[in-house]
């Protein structure tokens, strides 16, 4: 049976910037087009989420400025309330710049802002998660505000799946509240595996990092996708052929479109090969706004 799929995360308006290639230190790279962005992992995995089909609730904030409306207003088209997003006064809305290079690879710098500011009271109110089974964490917000979700969403019987990026210090408090860990081939690095480098390098590290948390997915970018699932086994599904417009996004298509399919009591293997699927079509489409 279904069910809604909570998001607990970040807003951030981008500034996306194409060029042919990123500068390197002190150097000045002259670009061609520049566009603003809905942004943030949890805010994309959220639209993700619903674009997929599921019954998505985002908990966030965003400052008393101008690109909040942005925010706002893309979530609200995706069929997300936003009862549940602050505006926190004289704190600016989250943002960032990204430089999109000729390859389609990207690098970003963001600027946290109102995402800092996300009130735990919030998680309090049982209509948040009635008829919830899924909820998601990333590292855009502080470590305190992802246990106190996954602590109520816990005490109402929620799978929790956590995307450690950007990669911090995971608390092991918050560890063993998760059910599904979800990173890439460098983010599994930093949480102590070999290095990853193939499928099967990042199939050995799902399984490394799964003697900690009970389902683990090691994304191997044009690869493909690892797993290992405590007492149950492990595997990998090679990535399907695409022409790469823009890699921006592919893993919160990926999360959110997971996260559904976990949602709808999906086994593992199809659900990744469905958040795969969604992957490869962000990744070969363009992402401009009209």
């Amino acid at each position: 049976m279904s069910g809604a799929v909570v998001v607990v995360g970040s807003l951030h308006y981008d500034l996306m910037v194409e060029a042919p290639d990123r500068p390197r230190k002190g150097e000045t790279v002259t670009g061609q087009a520049w566009y603003p962005k809905f942004g943030g992992k949890g805010g994309n995995q959220a639209v993700a989420a619903a674009q997929a089909g599921a019954q998505t609730r985002f908990v966030g904030a965003v400052g008393e400025d101008d690109f909040a409306q942005l925010m706002l207003s893309t979530l609200r088209d995706a069929g997300i309330a936003t009862d549940d997003v602050q505006r926190i006064a004289g704190c600016g809305t989250g943002m960032s710049v990204a430089i999109v290079d000729a390859e389609g690879d990207y690098g970003a710098v963001i600027v946290s802002g109102a995402n800092l500011h996300i009130d735990t009271a919030q998680f309090a109110d049982p209509a948040l998660w009635q008829d919830a089974k899924v909820l998601i964490l990333q590292n855009e917000v502080p470590e305190a505000v992802n246990f106190a979700a996954a602590r109520a969403a816990q005490a109402h019987g929620l799978r929790i799946c956590l995307n450690a990026a950007p990669h911090r210090a995971l608390s092991p408090a918050l560890r063993d509240a998760l059910d599904v860990l979800v990173v890439n081939a460098i983010e599994a690095e930093d949480m102590g595996t070999a290095a990853v480098s193939d499928l099967a390098s990042a199939e050995a590290a799902a399984i490394s990092l799964s003697e900690h948390i009970p389902t683990v997915v090691v994304t191997a970018g044009g690869d493909g996708v690892a797993w290992a699932e405590r007492g149950k086994g492990s595997g990998a599904l090679p990535a399907h052929p695409v022409d790469v417009v823009s890699t921006h996004g592919a893993g919160d298509a990926f999360i959110g479109t997971l996260c559904r399919a976990l949602a709808e009591d999906l086994p593992l293997q199809p659900a990744l090969e469905q958040a795969s699927t969604a992957a490869a079509a962000h990744i070969s489409r363009t992402h401009r706004a009209s």
